[in-house]
């Protein structure tokens, strides 16, 4: 998601400005315990409301035209807003959410970058670059073809954006920022990670140095280099050129409020490389962390899961520990991020669960399984610590209700949406988080526990109807996805019903349904008792002067 307009936390915000942002992590076939390629997105934004999106390929005439409409208009995502027309291709594939028919899987962050490079000329904004080359693209070097060709030909407009980009074979990680203010086309690298590796990014740009005579393993613009030179921005000799310290300089924001999340995905798939804080926490002379790593354990898509859900627990950053967490150890902090207290700036953390997260996934391609049911989008809203990731195959025939564009919007609570639904859940959870979040979890690792168990033998039957009929498949698919979906929304209402029963009132209700009155956590008295604890000191009553009748 895009940070609100090429202010890249300069100060982490410390002026007050919200964040929008995003994390991503890669998963290769060779870091993957069953050969598969997985791509995670959290798609955050205070204004984003979740959905599946999907839309049907098809054959198209010549002549026609496809209308690019602004996906994120500032906050306001997919505006409607008309930017321009291009070419339709003949023939376009089916989408569902950020995976298409071929299993092909498209997510971003956005890094904003220099602030020269604004403004370029152009139609295409990054989100319909994601979803034009869904249509079009079977492999991630299709995807990336048309993806910069598109901007060569119609212009580019957005600023700097890291793009994760998998099929079932190859992984890469694209990163692209416009030319400015009337410059029409886009600069860029592509990269793919080493079989085996796992990398992340998370709202700043990440390729440093690249191969620049393997085009296997790196291709990139022909002007990448020369526009830097004549910008004065490099001066050093071609192989010493790093896109993301040319095109994205390091502030601190940009360490502490986003390269902080690749490191605690790198820190927890990595524990033996002992990867040090340093760098995350701007100290002088620190080394930035590697592109890609090899993690200690090959991960499965619960693995994925997990390290999406995450508040730096355990580290120097944990966000339950500080007094902002409160009594309940409340591992969030409300915006802006940044604030000034006597003239100094301070900022709160930025984690990879937020609260803000409109729509996360867990992509999952298979090479040895026909498309239809090789590809599985793990599929959740909200809150990427307290939703549940649900099975969605990229061979289904219609999204479930659900998640369905058209079942519910931003601007109104609707129980038929999957979104307002968890929403409701999270934000009550938020008020007693190291109580609730038990019972939240309890309920989240039954259903996703079910999912994960079920999903060999979901394989086997859509395996024996693909044989027989591909169409059965899908059909069979889709109504899988849609039975689940709808037996979720009914529990996860029920769980929102429970939560109230039970923490009425700031009351706790104990296993035989009693009402009790646990006290507050001793650390939070403490800090009640430093603050104001002389006013609230209980007193012996003797001495005073009473009126006489």
């Amino acid at each position: 998601m895009r940070i609100r307009p090429l202010v890249l936390l300069t100060t982490l915000l410390a002026a007050g400005a919200a964040l929008e942002a995003c994390t991503n992590l890669l998963v290769t076939k060779g870091a993957s315990k069953d050969g598969s390629t997985m791509i995670t997105y959290a798609a955050d934004s205070h204004t984003l409301y979740g959905e599946l999106y999907f839309k049907r390929g098809g054959r198209h005439l010549p002549g026609e035209k496809r209308d690019i409409r602004e996906w994120d208009g500032g906050y306001t995502f997919d505006t409607g807003k008309l930017l321009g027309q291009i070419p339709e291709a003949p023939v376009t594939y089916t989408r569902v959410g950020n995976m298409n028919e071929h299993q092909l899987t498209i997510a971003e962050t956005t890094f904003g970058g220099r602030k020269d490079l604004a403004g370029p000329s152009g139609i295409i904004d990054y989100g319909s670059l994601i979803y034009i080359a869904l249509e079009r693209a079977k492999t991630a070097r299709e995807a990336i073809e048309v993806m910069t060709k598109l901007t060569e030909e119609f212009g580019y407009a957005s600023s700097g954006e890291s793009f994760s980009i998998a099929d079932p074979n190859e992984v890469w990680i694209l990163e692209m920022i416009g030319k400015g203010k009337g410059q029409k086309g886009s600069l860029w690298v592509a990269y793919k990670l080493p079989d085996g590796t796992i990398s992340a990014h998370a709202n700043q740009a990440r390729i440093r140095q690249f191969p620049q005579n393997d085009p296997k393993t790196a291709i990139y613009s022909k002007d990448l280099i020369p526009f830097a030179r004549e910008k004065g921005w490099f001066k050093g000799e071609d192989k010493s050129f790093s896109f993301a310290d040319t095109y994205a300089p390091l502030t601190f924001g940009a360490l502490r409020g986003c390269e902080a999340r690749v490191w605690s995905i790198f820190n927890r798939a990595a524990k033996s490389q002992k990867i040090p804080m340093d760098f995350v926490k701007a100290e002088k002379g620190a080394k930035p962390m590697p592109l890609f790593i090899k993690p200690d354990q090959k991960l499965d898509v619960r693995d994925a899961m997990e390290l999406m859900r995450d508040h730096y627990e355990g580290t120097d950053f944990d966000m339950t520990k500080d007094f902002g967490a409160g009594p309940y150890k409340l591992p969030y902090r409300w915006r802006p991020m940044g604030f000034k207290i006597d003239g100094q700036d301070y900022v709160h953390e930025r984690a990879i669960s937020t609260q803000q997260t409109g729509f996360s996934f867990v992509s999952q391609a298979r090479s040895w399984m026909p498309d239809p049911v090789g590809g599985v989008l793990w599929f959740g809203v909200d809150d990427t610590y307290t939703t549940v990731y649900v099975p969605i195959s990229c061979g289904i025939k219609e999204t479930p209700k659900a998640f369905a564009i058209g079942t519910g919007n931003f601007d109104a609570f609707n129980w038929d949406s999957a979104y307002w639904t968890f929403n409701f859940v999270s934000n009550y959870t938020y008020t007693r988080w190291s109580d609730m979040i038990v019972d939240v979890q309890k309920v989240q690792r039954e259903f996703e526990g079910r999912y994960l168990a079920d999903q060999a033998e979901v394989d086997r039957t859509a395996l024996e109807l693909y044989k027989q009929n591909p169409g059965a498949a899908r059909e069979y698919l889709t109504q899988y996805a849609a039975k689940e979906t709808e037996q979720l929304m009914a529990r996860w209402k029920k769980l929102g019903e429970f939560l109230i029963w039970k923490y009425m009132d700031g009351n706790v209700r104990n296993e035989k349904g009693e009402v009790t009155h646990p006290k507050a956590p001793e650390d939070w008295l403490r800090c009640i008792v430093k603050d104001h604890g002389e006013v609230i000191k209980v007193k012996k009553v003797e001495g005073l002067a009473l009126d006489e009748e």
